[in-house]
């Protein structure tokens, strides 16, 4: 018999559903009937969410100056709380978690309303717009890269790590093993759970400088946005590469896990993903990203000797072919990345929040979890 219902609210990239679906795995184990709510974007993630349903509610973010878009937004807004109140009424959860993203703010501003204890999750050393909204509103706060002793609310965050999904936990069980000067090398790209234009246009550009004994020794998982993936196979073609391209990946923490070196974005799950495998990077943080969370990201694994964080403005192809031709040609180099970020990973993010949910949703003050030490 089921403990009761926890309703997870996250927005619909990999970046927020990723660090819920790992929570779920954990509560359902302990006993809780899981509920998703989320926005249609998630559709493709849910194949592997373990929710017992999962809920669409209608959300909108206002970004726009023009007064129609934000007028259309509020409408919008208000349309979802209304429904996120039916329900939360209808499901009588426990806790309402939040793991950001704009669809996360109808269900917890409800529930903050409803009486309904509510908690957030912030993955990024920076504070996301929706979870800053909502953030002197929930009872407590769990961060990824969040101080503790940092930020507006101090007293109530509490910093988890971020959790990481049951296929993070066995990839991180494959030891770390160099590449020979003969033998395959297995580079990962990717750009986030939506691709990267970038690295789109430039890695068939890096492994075309490269000489022709180190080149037939990749063994290349690129995730290409769909729009791209024909000039990208062309040139796949082109240069013999060994390469294999989607838009996405359903396996990507077994890639991780075989991988020799990883050149990704610096998404705060994908940041917590290597660590916890074990897995040395080169870290392009996304250039646009709002308060340049991405390069905050980056940099906590990076001060840990476990990645190397370029400027994308700073990487000319030429660059970063001779950072791959000097991660092949140096494995014992790799080998000290890759300790290094093993021992920056939380494999246990996943457990420590699980126990502050059920210390939320039991109604503990957090004042009381901090001071139990958990």
């Amino acid at each position: 018999m089921s403990k009761g219902i926890i309703l997870l609210a996250a927005g619909g990239t990999g970046g927020h559903v990723f660090p819920a679906e790992a929570l779920a795995h954990k509560l359902k184990e302990r006993g809780y009937s899981v509920h998703l709510v989320t926005d249609s974007r998630a559709a493709r993630f849910a194949g592997k969410f373990p929710a017992d349903e999962i809920h669409v509610v209608p959300s909108a973010t206002i970004g726009s100056k023009n007064p129609i878009k934000v007028a259309r937004s509020l409408w919008t807004l208000w349309t979802g709380m209304r429904a996120a109140r039916k329900l939360i009424r209808n499901i009588k959860p426990l806790c309402v978690v939040g793991f950001g993203g704009y669809p996360t703010v109808p269900p917890l501003l409800a529930a903050t309303r409803m009486g309904v204890p509510t908690m957030i999750h912030e993955q990024n050393a920076v504070m996301g717009r929706a979870n800053k909204a909502l953030a002197g509103r929930v009872q407590a706060i769990a961060g990824g890269f969040l101080p503790e002793n940092g930020g507006a609310f101090p007293e109530k965050t509490v910093t988890t790590g971020n959790p990481v999904r049951p296929a993070v936990i066995e990839a991180a069980k494959i030891p770390y093993t160099p590449s020979g000067p003969d033998d395959p090398f297995n580079l990962v790209v990717f750009g986030g759970s939506q691709g990267a234009q970038f690295f789109s246009k430039a890695i068939p550009t890096v492994v075309s400088l490269l000489e022709d004994g180190l080149r037939k020794r990749l063994r290349i998982t690129q995730q290409v946005r769909p729009e791209d993936m024909e000039t990208v196979q062309n040139c796949v073609v082109h240069l013999e590469m060994g390469a294999d391209i989607a838009p996405f990946f359903n396996d990507m923490a077994e890639r991780i896990g075989a991988a020799h070196l990883v050149i990704c974005r610096s998404g705060a799950s994908t940041v917590s993903e290597i660590s916890v495998i074990g897995r040395p990077a080169i870290l392009v943080p996304y250039p646009y990203a709002l308060d340049h969370d991405q390069a905050a990201n980056a940099a906590a694994l990076a001060a840990n000797g476990g990645a190397k964080v370029i400027a994308q403005s700073e990487l000319s192809p030429e660059k970063l072919s001779g950072l791959l031709r000097g991660a092949m040609t140096s494995p014992d180099k790799l080998v000290k990345m890759a300790a290094a970020a093993k021992l920056s990973g939380k494999p246990d993010a996943a457990n420590l929040l699980a126990d502050m949910v059920e210390a939320i949703a039991g109604k503990r003050s957090i004042a009381e979890f901090k001071g139990a030490g958990a």
